[in-house]
């Protein structure tokens, strides 16, 4: 059976779950951890509805990933993770308007000729 379609959800789900926490952090805003501002902080992250959301996603992303070990190989899944760097990247820059060098272009393309050998069986 062909298990790389539940691999990829469960990595998709882990990006979308980091561009929910960092678009949670944002609101959030710039902070000083200390002991001081502790309670604040985390009323502040535990009640922003984009950290609950992200929590939720790298949650579910997780018991599908217990799923795909318990199917394939560890040394198959696990390179498929690297896509979830390519999709964050990508979302970073069109939502949040983070910066695509071109040394991030030339990682992204290796990850993605990485990912193609690995796939290979």
């Amino acid at each position: 059976m062909n298990y790389i379609p539940l691999i990829l959800s469960g990595v998709c789900l882990n990006a979308l779950a980091q561009i929910f926490l960092k678009k949670g952090m944002l609101m959030v805003g710039y902070f000083d951890f200390s002991l001081v501002n502790i309670g604040q902080i985390i009323f502040k992250v535990a009640g922003n509805p984009f950290i609950i959301l992200g929590l939720g996603c790298y949650m579910f992303s997780v018991a599908l990933w217990l799923l795909v070990l318990s199917r394939v190989e560890v040394s198959f899944a696990y390179p498929f993770l690297s896509i979830g760097y390519i999709l964050t990247a990508i979302i970073g820059y069109t939502i949040f308007h983070e910066t695509l060098s071109i040394n991030k272009l030339t990682g992204i393309f290796f990850i993605c000729l990485g990912v193609v050998f690995i796939s290979k069986r």
